[in-house]
């Protein structure tokens, strides 16, 4: 399918340049932020993962998988980290390769509270979080699968480090080449625990109100943009995702007012994972929190959460975002933009191969071209 015919066609919006604050993106498709658990005990990125991105460097943005930014913000088996200088290395040739495929890549700055294990953390101690209370269930720790343990609630005196950790991350992933940096916000860890009321049940200025529980997620925030640029800086919140043990008694509250209290810092991006209707992570019969978040935040939003291509579209046409990231679909389709351009068959991604350690179902996806 030639430009001109994709210019006419219902995909049309798909293509349309966009300017994420100073990342000028060709297209609108987001390659949204994957755990793929490739990194090795070391925790650096390797020629495994070098190869895994610039296969993929069509999307519009590359949003990395979550790259913890300490020791202490650890939880989960072989993912990379951005907190060591050989960690800065690693990922400065995978910057370097994706730019030179024409590529724009962000880093994701990942901590991830209470869903860790004293296993990941150095000296065994426990993990932190806004408070203690645990997550149920069990988690895949180094040495085998463990009940989840009860956190310890940072103190106000720690909040202070906490933010620094995301700050030195930040200059680290600045000096690796990355276009810009986005906050996770989302999915349970460890703003998210702040952000939530049923992980925050704290008495201070952290805890109680909505403005106190987005406190923290504004001063990570606010320290990101101070080190490096606010038009580099995306965050990233999910105000349903029930993972990680998560839910809020007024969720549209608690999300629209953390996009009206990120709206004065002018970001690049809001980033939110909501599943459309009828996605297996979706709330049904709930009154959805994208429409009132984008009355309050005036950048751009990435959509995500079980679009298509056509539902993608029509979502941008409906000034519903301004761009959408694709998950599994990136997963089994490095191509994804060629195959949305050309209307062609997408390849079906293997489960079973998302968290394992090698090459297979992680770069061994066959494109168009193959």
């Amino acid at each position: 399918m030639s430009i001109s015919t994709i210019a006419n066609s219902a995909l049309a919006e798909l293509f349309q340049p966009l300017h994420l604050g100073k990342i000028a993106l060709p297209n609108r498709i987001i390659m949204a932020p994957l755990t793929r658990a490739r990194s090795g005990v070391d925790r650096v990125p390797n020629d495994l993962m070098l190869e895994y991105y610039t296969q993929r460097a069509g999307a519009g943005l590359i949003i990395t998988e979550g790259t913890h930014i300490s020791e202490q913000g650890i939880g989960w088996e072989q993912s990379p980290g951005i907190y060591t200088s050989e960690q800065v290395a690693g990922w400065k040739k995978i910057t370097e390769a994706v730019h030179q495929k024409g590529g724009k890549i962000v880093l994701q700055l990942w901590h991830m509270g209470r869903a860790s294990h004293p296993d990941f953390q150095p000296g065994s101690v426990l993990p932190v979080s806004a408070s203690a209370i645990p997550i149920s269930g069990e988690i895949h720790t180094p040495n085998g699968k463990k009940p989840h343990p009860t956190p310890r609630a940072l103190t106000l005196e720690e909040i202070p480090g906490v933010i620094e950790q995301y700050v030195t991350a930040t200059r680290n992933a600045r000096e690796a080449g990355f276009d810009g940096v986005e906050i996770h916000g989302a999915n349970g860890y460890l703003i998210d625990q702040f952000l939530r009321d049923c992980s925050n049940h704290r008495v201070d200025e952290y805890g109680g109100s909505i403005e106190n529980r987005v406190r923290f997620l504004l001063e990570v925030t606010e320290a990101v943009v101070r080190e490096w640029s606010r038009d580099r800086v995306g965050v990233r919140l999910s105000p349903y995702n029930p993972y990680n043990d998560m839910k809020d008694s007024d969720p549209i509250a608690t999300f629209t007012h953390a996009a009206a209290a990120l709206n004065p810092l002018n970001l690049a991006y809001l980033h939110i994972m909501e599943p459309l209707p009828g996605h297996p992570l979706a709330v049904e019969g709930v009154e959805r929190a994208t429409p009132s978040m984008r009355r309050e935040f005036q950048n751009a939003i990435i959509l995500n959460g079980g679009y298509d291509a056509q539902k993608g579209a029509s979502a941008i046409q409906d000034n519903e975002g301004d761009a959408i990231a694709y998950g599994v679909p990136f997963i089994a389709n490095p191509d994804l933009v060629t195959r949305f351009q050309q209307r062609a068959p997408l390849n079906e991604a293997n489960p079973a191969t998302f968290y394992t350690h090698d090459r297979e179902g992680y770069i061994d996806y066959p494109t168009l071209a193959a």
